[in-house]
Formats: C-alpha cells, sequence, structure tokens
C-alpha cells in the first residue's frame, strides 16, 4: 500500500525555529579519580602471540603490515573489559578490529537491545551511534554505560525531535505512532512502540490498527507500506548513508557481471529495493550470506559490514560500492581503550524521560514472535 502521507519539520507552522536539534546523549567527560594507567601498546613478540588467535579472524581483510598497529591496542582493550567487570557491545557497522577482536556481543540493533537486557557486567562500552548507546542505558538504568566519542550521531535521530511527535499526535489523533529505534530518547518518549528493520512489519502489524504514523525514515516507511496494507503515516527522515546509493549505481554494477547477487537495507531508496535480490535488516543479510554463499555479492549498506562478512566469509567476493557512516567511523580502538581507562564518556538520561522511553523499547523486545 503506498503510503498515505509524509510529514517534515516545514509541514508544522507551531514547530519552534530557529532551534539546534541535539543528536548526542548527555555524557560525562570521566572519572579522573578511578583513572586506570595506561597500559604499553608497543609490538612485542608477547602481543604477537596473545593476539595471534583474534588475527585469525581477520585476515583476510586487514593486512598484515596493518596488525602490529592495532594488536597491542587490542591486547590492552581485552585486559582491561576483564580488570573493569565491563563488555563490549558493537553494531554490524563497526570496523572489523573492532566487530572481530573486542567485541562480546555484536550485531544489529534488535540484536544488541536483546542482549543488553542480559549483561551482567557493571560497565557496558557501546560501539555504535548515540541512540544506540541510550538504548543500553534505558534497558540498564543502574549500569554504567559508556560510548567511546559522543558525537557519534546519526542523521534519522537528529531529523526529528520528541515536540515533532507531539505536533503528529495533534494532527492525527487517535493513531498509534511507531519509532525506529534510529531516534533519541526524547523521541521514544513521545511513541507508543519502538521497532528495528528486522521486525517493523511485525511491529506495525501487531498493533491492529488501520493506520500508524511510521517515524523518522521515509524509506523504511515505503517498505512497511510494501509489505502491509496498514495506511502508513511518515516522516522525512534519511540515512545519508543508505539514501545516497541509486538504482542506477545497482543497474551498473549487474550490467557488467550478469551473475551477481545484490543484496540491500530496507532504508535504501525504492529504486535501489527494485534492483535487490534480497533486501533485509543488518541480521538478515548476514543470515542470506551465511546461507546462499553467493559467488560474487554486492552488500547495498554501510561498507564496513562487508569486511566483517567476508573476514568470515573469505570465499565470497565483495564489489563494493563503499558509503561509509562518518558518525560510526568516531568509535576507533583508541577511544575504546580510553573509555575503559578514564570511564568515559558516560551516557545519563533523566529518569523521568528514561521511564516513559524505555516502555517503548521494552514492548518491542517483548512483542510476540
Amino acid at each position: 500500500m503506498p503510503i498515505t502521507g509524509i510529514y517534515g519539520p516545514d509541514d508544522f507552522a507551531s514547530r519552534p525555529q530557529g532551534r539546534t536539534i541535539s543528536s548526542a546523549p548527555r555524557a560525562t567527560l570521566g572519572r579522573p579519580e578511578l583513572a586506570l594507567p595506561t597500559p604499553s601498546l608497543d609490538w612485542t613478540p608477547a602481543v604477537e602471540r596473545a593476539t595471534a588467535s583474534l588475527y585469525e579472524r581477520v585476515k583476510h581483510v586487514i593486512p598484515p603490515i596493518e596488525w602490529p598497529l592495532m594488536a597491542p591496542t587490542i591486547k590492552a582493550i581485552n585486559e582491561l573489559k576483564r580488570a573493569r567487570n565491563a563488555v563490549i557491545l558493537a553494531h554490524n557497522y563497526q570496523a572489523p578490529e573492532i566487530f572481530h577482536c573486542v567485541a562480546d556481543i555484536a550485531g544489529d540493533s534488535l540484536q544488541l537491545a536483546v542482549e543488553a537486557t542480559k549483561v551482567k557486567a557493571d560497565i557496558i562500552v557501546q560501539c555504535g551511534v548515540h541512540f544506540m548507546a541510550e538504548t543500553s542505558k534505558l534497558l540498564n538504568p543502574d549500569k554504567t554505560v559508556l560510548i567511546p566519542d559522543s558525537r557519534a550521531g546519526c542523521s534519522l535521530a537528529a531529523s526529528i525531535t520528541g515536540a515533532d511527535v507531539r505536533l503528529l499526535r495533534e494532527k492525527f489523533p487517535g493513531v498509534p505512532v511507531v519509532a525506529y529505534v534510529n531516534t533519541s530518547a526524547e523521541v521514544k518518549a513521545e511513541v507508543d512502540i519502538c521497532c528495528t528493520s528486522s521486525n517493523a512489519v511485525q511491529v506495525v502489524e501487531s498493533l491492529n490498527a488501520p493506520s500508524v504514523i511510521f517515524l523518522p525514515d521515509r524509506y523504511l516507511a515505503t517498505y512497511v507500506a510494501s509489505k502491509t496494507d496498514v495506511k502508513i503515516i511518515a516522516w522525512k527522515g534519511a540515512c545519508e548513508v543508505h539514501e545516497r546509493f541509486t538504482g542506477d549505481e545497482l543497474r551498473g554494477l549487474r550490467d557488467a557481471d550478469p551473475t551477481v547477487q545484490i543484496i540491500a537495507h530496507p532504508e535504501c531508496p525504492p529504486d535501489v529495493l527494485a534492483e535487490a535480490d534480497f533486501t533485509g535488516s543488518t541480521a538478515h543479510m548476514i543470515s542470506w550470506v551465511r546461507n546462499k554463499r553467493p559467488r560474487r555479492l554486492v552488500m547495498i549498506t554501510e561498507c564496513s559490514m562487508a569486511d566483517n562478512v567476508r573476514a568470515e566469509l573469505p570465499d565470497v567476493e565483495m564489489l563494493r560500492p563503499c558509503n561509509l557512516c562518518p558518525h560510526m567511523k568516531r568509535i576507533t580502538l583508541a577511544n575504546i581503550l580510553e573509555s575503559l581507562l578514564t570511564l568515559r564518556e558516560e551516557v545519563t538520561i533523566d529518569p523521568a524521560l528514561a521511564a516513559r522511553a524505555r516502555r517503548s523499547v521494552e514492548r518491542m523486545i517483548n512483542l510476540k514472535n
């Protein structure tokens, strides 16, 4: 079913003008009194032996000449995790040295949200963007949640505010609101339930409503609308990584090699999805590759994920029309180490707002499959 309407900031005359939309959580700059001394970061035979098994995981995507620059920091991070009783959560878009070598839990937004509820450690280090760190804090209010760089924002999260959601509710009274997890805690506090790209259709249909407001990604909303009879009212947000791909680009790849397989994330524009052999969340894309084992593959999403998949499945040749997320790439081995040493930057959320936002996330997690 086509989207029945799409709205944005300019469609609301009463929306405050000229304001700055915050795209980062509040975060502390560390606890100097609890800081630990910086370990040696020299490349030594002992470091080489200690990290040899980790390099086996990434040897197909990280050249040998680069490993001595990374291995000492990787070893230090893994030792600090034990000293701090910390766990590292990493999104599928993190670089291979993070995803495969220091992460304890890796996955897409839904996987990380679910696993965050099971964490026993005292400290969670979120290797992803700010809304992921906020989500971990919402689900673990009594734990310390760190994000190595609070400037790791998101174009989708920055596209909408809690005030915008309230204006949408005024315009469409009684219509339930679904928020993609790529939103701030402020927005989550104003909606009925959250979703990820993995479960968006299921969440929309679970509301048993003829119409649903779906925000903030216009392209994911279009994809959901094509999979359900529910009328979708959308917001004009978009992912700055996925919206840069084009159908012409994909047709050019297929013209060059008709045997190539193309899989795409539903945050991409409709002309891109029309050219894809499969559309799904990052977790579903990875499962598809594991099951199909195509000879040559194009993954239309943030391109670090292609490296992470190739590290696991080196027999799959990756063709890479590469769009990097500048926000995800703010997370590095160096600032993960600094975060563990100094406990910076700790994510905090106003308790009253967090209680409201937590409900919408928990409703998603508790939704029966």
